[in-house]
């Protein structure tokens, strides 16, 4: 008992010789029969910690994270380990001005919980591997987060199965995670340095791309129709409907460059608005009841009733000029390859450049009427005019039906409803005006519209000041029983992670990525956890997107690479504008969607953006490049 009394002391004052170090190593001596054992390579550490923190946002506090990682076959012990036993971990840091805790520091993952008889059965708790640690910070208004740096030291006390290391202060200095406010795109400086001549070019091409993008082809039947019956007409007539279509087309180009100009709208950000997307549909469902011949459009080139042949011989500026119109705002749920550069370059300029590419943009979509107008032979392929048409005219009427479907899928759920009842009374309206004799005169024509029209409005205001209401109502009574019962079924200590419900019952992929909603703080969090993280910028009513997801994101490939490297992937909705989205957009420089954003572990406040397309493989090299998430 005596000498082990003195082998205790001896290992004591050993321990208070031994230097404070934040990141020892094993050759440090041990004692080679008792406390310490032999030491391996000098070159290999045993624990070595590091701190971040991060920035508080709408509301939330900022938190400081502490991570330690312990070599295999090492442990230390829990910040709750109790007293009596091991030597507890403890946390200090040395908070600036205006900087304090707001609580205590919690693990990632809870501790190893067993009784050891070495110490009279005290419950022992280590940890393995990485533990993170993470406390609320809370930072006072005159703070810059983005100039701070936090110091502190973790003390810890390593061992393996046989033996211990002496207790040591492991400094850490943390700094701000992720500087939202100054990321620096290497994607936006190349683009900063591109030459107003290409962006132009770029802006054009995108453009003409645009004609074949499966967001037209709801309405490029309409086009068809007109080139039929502009080949029974003189060059010089043909030429003057095609260029009043490529007016009405490019002036949505200089409506949404107005929008980008003076509020900063994106490519297809509209189609995030429930009021223009209620009105878009409104407008596509009577053009497409028209066609099925329910009423007449009032304007040459739309109407409804009768043979198309007849009835294209009446189509005159106004019609084209409304199908071009027409043609590129349901083309704005599409982006395409070279445009979203452009736009991106565009919308950082003065409004004089903002003009100019979209003014390209829309010439370029423009382009191939003009030529064709120009030049009719080019078209000479197309079948004669015939009674053929009418059935022609009525699919595409189902078409544009079918079109409203779809904008009903990506509409808020409470508004589906108040919509389709809208739409009805859009219906009843226009089977009444189409039940108008056209000999009748003037005064029985204006009778039967004011009719038609108030009958709408009231429809109107019953479905969206009454309906809408209730079915609001409906919608929060399912999402509060639906939390209750998935509470119920848990657990009280049950963590349940978040995932993206709707696109788990949407895509029936087995190599669908697992996605997380994103949120800053979320971003943010697994930054300072060291995740390498993906997120991709989508929308219900992107097609692009949709398209790009299924080809290419969410691939065998990809899934298994992500899953391989531990790499982080979240989902940004911008369905309804979501403020979060949008703001994370700008700060990435981009006002449209599609967009993937990847922040490496290793240097999260670099993020290698891509925007529009991308290919399988050019995913799965920039995620390469950007490396796989620390370990945990």
């Amino acid at each position: 008992m005596h000498k082990l009394n003195i082998l205790v002391f001896v290992s004591a004052v050993l321990a208070t010789a031994l230097p404070a170090v934040g990141q020892f190593s094993l050759d440090e001596a041990k004692s080679s029969g008792g406390l310490f054992d032999s030491a391996p390579s000098r070159d290999k550490s045993v624990v070595s910690v590091q701190g971040t923190f991060t920035a508080p946002t709408d509301g939330e506090p900022g938190e400081l994270f502490v991570t330690a990682r312990i070599e295999p076959g090492w442990h230390i012990y829990s910040i709750t380990q109790p007293s009596g036993g091991p030597i507890a971990t403890r946390i200090e840091a040395d908070l600036p001005p205006g900087v304090r805790l707001t609580g205590v520091f919690r693990p990632s993952v809870a501790p190893e919980k067993k009784l050891e008889p070495a110490f009279d059965n005290i419950m022992v708790e280590t940890h393995h591997g990485t533990v993170v640690w993470r406390a609320p910070l809370e930072f006072a208004a005159n703070v810059d987060p983005s100039t701070l740096r936090i110091e502190g030291a973790v003390t810890v006390q390593p061992c393996d199965a046989n033996s211990c290391l002496p207790p040591r202060d492991l400094p850490f200095t943390a700094a701000l995670t992720l500087d939202l406010d100054s990321l620096d795109i290497a994607e936006n400086e190349q683009l900063k340095q591109t030459s107003m001549l290409l962006i132009v070019l770029m802006a054009f091409a995108g453009g003409l791309i645009l004609n074949i993008m499966p967001c037209v082809l709801p309405v490029i039947g309409l086009k068809l129709l007109s080139f039929i019956e502009q080949s029974g007409h003189r060059r010089g007539r043909a030429l003057a409907l095609n260029v009043w279509y490529s007016i009405g087309l490019i002036s949505v180009f200089l409506v949404l460059a107005t929008l980008a100009a003076t509020l900063g709208f994106g490519w297809g950000q509209l189609f995030s608005y429930s009021g223009f997307n209620i009105a878009l549909a409104a407008v596509v469902f009577t053009m497409g009841l028209s066609f099925l011949g329910v009423w007449e459009i009032p304007i040459p080139g739309f109407a409804g009733r009768g043979k198309v042949l007849e009835i294209a011989e009446k189509e005159g500026a106004g019609g084209a000029f409304a199908k071009g119109v027409l043609t590129t705002v349901l083309a704005t749920p599409c982006s395409a390859p070279f445009l979203a550069p452009a736009l991106t370059w565009a919308v950082a300029q003065p409004p004089g450049k903002i003009y100019a590419v979209f003014a390209a943009a829309g010439l370029g979509m423009a382009s191939p009427y003009l030529l064709i107008g120009a030049f009719p032979k080019l078209i000479s392929f197309l079948p004669k005019p015939g009674a053929w048409m009418d059935t022609f005219k009525e699919i595409m009427g189902f078409v544009l039906l079918g079109t409203v479907v779809f904008l009903l899928t990506f509409m808020q759920w409470p508004l589906v409803v108040p919509t389709v009842g809208f739409l009805f009374g859009l219906w009843a309206a226009c089977w009444w005006i189409g039940r108008i004799s056209p000999t009748a005169d003037a005064g029985v024509k204006m009778r039967g519209w004011l009719a038609a029209v108030a009958f709408a409005g009231v429809v109107w205001l019953v479905a969206f000041g009454w309906l809408a209401g209730v079915m609001q109502g409906y919608f929060d009574r399912a999402i509060e029983q639906a939390m209750a019962d998935q509470l119920a079924q848990l657990a009280p200590t049950t963590f349940v992670e978040p995932t993206n419900v709707a696109a788990s019952k949407t895509v029936k992929d087995e190599y669908r990525l697992p996605w997380r909603p994103f949120t800053r703080k979320t971003l943010e969090s697994e930054i300072a956890l060291g995740a390498t993280v993906m997120v991709d910028f989508t929308a219900d009513w992107c097609l692009t997107c949709k398209t790009l997801e299924a080809l290419a994101l969410n691939t065998r490939e990809v899934h298994d690479f992500v899953l391989a490297n531990g790499i982080v992937v979240l989902h940004a909705d911008w369905t309804h504008a979501q403020p979060e989205v949008t703001k994370m957009l700008e700060l990435l420089g981009s006002k449209q969607v599609p967009v993937l954003a990847i922040f490496p572990a290793d240097d999260p406040n670099h993020p290698i953006v891509i925007r529009g397309g991308y290919t399988k493989q050019s995913l799965l090299d920039v995620l390469k490049k950007a490396g796989s998430s620390k370990p945990r």
